[in-house]
């Protein structure tokens, strides 16, 4: 497991960079490590790691399923990964497009908006 969490913590720092990582182990209480370490190996260590796809097709599958499920808070942060990933904006766009087909205009259109603001954000800070 120790190589599963390494791979884990290397995939997560290249995908959402080292200062939201650093943040959110700097965040770690005995409260969550349990799920800190669980979602570092489980979800960077074993799925996002896996070579069969690549991190760009990886970023759509992720950004439709949280658009499609609502989660707009880990929505904002996976669009800001796509500066890591290499998915697009067109990209992310085509993500949304399925998420209106396959779960519903409203929370397509929901995570247009919160698409739209975090690239608006996003692009504030490369001033």
């Amino acid at each position: 497991m120790a190589d599963r969490h390494e791979q884990g913590m290397a995939t997560r720092r290249r995908v959402l960079g080292d200062a939201h990582v650093d943040r959110a182990e700097g965040a770690k209480t005995g409260f969550d490590v349990d799920f800190q370490r669980l979602i570092t190996e489980a979800a960077w260590g074993h799925v996002w790691s896996r070579g069969t796809i690549t991190l760009r097709e990886r970023s759509m599958l992720t950004i439709a399923l949280l658009a499609g499920l609502g989660n707009h808070e880990e929505l904002v942060l996976h669009i800001r990964a796509t500066a890591n990933t290499g998915a697009s904006r067109e990209d992310v766009m085509e993500a949304l497009l399925h998420v209106a087909i396959y779960a519903g205009v409203p929370r397509a259109n929901h995570a247009i908006k919160v698409a739209k603001e975090t690239f608006a954000a996003m692009e504030e800070r490369d001033d």
